[in-house]
């Protein structure tokens, strides 16, 4: 089971389909929480006395719904096709809700839920080179709810050489938020295709492309891009034509201390806060490095069998169905997060998580004030959050997720095709 999402609130709601704008095709609801190769945040009980890992996971996976949710295609795929089939489909419960929304224009699909309620699909095709969200609530007989989500991306029309370009056309993103071209198919003459790709900034940055496998090509400048800038995609290859503009809002860049446990949020080179936090315990510790959000959800489902954390008797470690203000960083499964499970006195003394970055919340996400709903209600996507003094000896990779800037200046030209 993978990570699932649930949108509760109509700000929920609203606030998925802005960070979809420039949201990563793709990388909706992948599998893990850790910074490392982990998932979820632990902590201590309510009052005074600590609760180990092991009571607060267990405590987790006791509230686990039965119900499963699997979604058809699979999350994060590509090339599906318009009339290949849809479906929600639940084991051991009933469906509540199904939402499927066109992430570009945020058009609701409609769809139709079986009479036995087990099952839902859209009314009519999809349409092509199309990328959809489809987001699932069931409960189980004694009422216990659980979420799926899965984002999928249809055919490209016939001709049409590029599989995903983000960030989407006509949005705003933060001042990390490289471009990325993920193609449909392997790409064989790299220097051909990306001669055919040009990204200028109206800043005057120059902006150099970097190949990291044969079918993901990112472009950034040496530093991130200028505030208030506007960034240009022109891409012509095989008679397609297609222009990608977006723009750079203000710069927010967000340093987490694993060592002194605090993040200070710097907007526009001014300290605007500094928030207790609590990230990677000494056994999972938060990757080092700086890291991009590259999605934000109201609420989101995080399991530890899809990382490998499970009990011996094969059922997951722990299952937080509705963990708040999640922001993801990385694709292996770096968050920063609201934690509700964990008392006051663990943020900004104790690092307790397997991996992610927790701030304070509460159950619900529903209280404006709390430092997790703050730091999500002021960022975008394509912030910065830059982890430093971690116990972590794993170099992040730049490929994971968008930590494109990981990778030297030098190193990142080299990586051109075209020199």
């Amino acid at each position: 089971m993978a990570w699932e999402k649930r949108l509760i609130t109509a700000r929920e709601r609203r606030t998925r389909l802005v960070a979809a704008a420039g949201v990563l095709g793709g990388v909706l609801a992948v599998t893990a929480l850790g910074g490392t190769s982990n998932a979820a945040t632990g902590g201590n009980d309510a009052g005074n006395h600590p609760k180990s890992q092991a009571r607060v996971d267990q405590a987790a996976a006791q509230d686990a719904s039965d119900a499963q949710i699997k979604i058809t295609p699979r999350q994060g795929a590509r090339n599906v096709g318009i009339n290949d089939p849809v479906k929600v489909a639940v084991s051991n419960g009933k469906i509540t809700k199904v939402t499927m929304i066109a992430v570009a224009t945020g058009t609701e699909i409609p769809g139709t839920l079986s009479e036995d309620g087990t099952s839902w699909k859209p009314n009519g095709r999809l349409e092509r080179a199309t990328q959809y969200q489809v987001a699932a609530d069931a409960e189980d007989a004694k009422g216990r709810s659980v979420t799926g989500n899965a984002t999928i991306t249809t055919v490209s029309p016939a001709g049409d050489f590029l599989g995903r370009v983000s960030p989407q056309d006509g949005s705003t993103v933060g001042v990390g938020m490289p471009v990325t071209v993920n193609f449909a198919k392997a790409i064989s003459d790299k220097a051909a295709m990306e001669s055919k790709i040009q990204v200028s900034s109206s800043s005057g940055q120059r902006v150099v492309g970097h190949w990291f496998n044969d079918d993901r090509l990112d472009f950034r400048p040496e530093n991130y891009w200028k505030p208030g800038s506007t960034v240009t995609v022109k891409l012509n290859a095989h008679g397609v034509q297609k222009t990608v503009t977006f723009k750079i809002g203000r710069s927010q860049i967000s340093t987490v201390d694993a060592r002194t446990k605090q993040m200070t949020v710097v907007r526009d080179g001014k300290t605007i806060r500094t928030i207790p936090i609590s990230s990677g315990s000494p056994e999972h510790p938060t990757y080092n490095g700086r890291m991009v959000i590259s999605e934000k959800f109201g609420q989101i489902r995080m399991n530890g069998a899809t990382v490998g954390l499970t009990k011996k008797d094969g059922k997951p470690a722990y299952d937080i169905a509705d963990v708040p203000h999640a922001m993801r960083l990385s694709d292996s499964g770096t968050f920063i997060h609201g934690n509700y499970w964990s008392a006051d006195s663990v943020f900004g003394k104790v690092n307790t998580s397997h991996g992610c970055v927790g701030l304070k919340d509460v159950k619900g996400g529903g209280d404006g004030r709390q430092p997790a709903a703050w730091f999500f209600d002021h960022s975008m996507i394509g912030d910065v959050v830059i982890v430093k003094n971690s116990d972590d000896k794993t170099k992040l990779a730049p490929d994971n997720g968008l930590s494109d800037w990981n990778m030297p200046w030098s190193e990142w030209v080299a990586g051109s095709a075209t020199g």
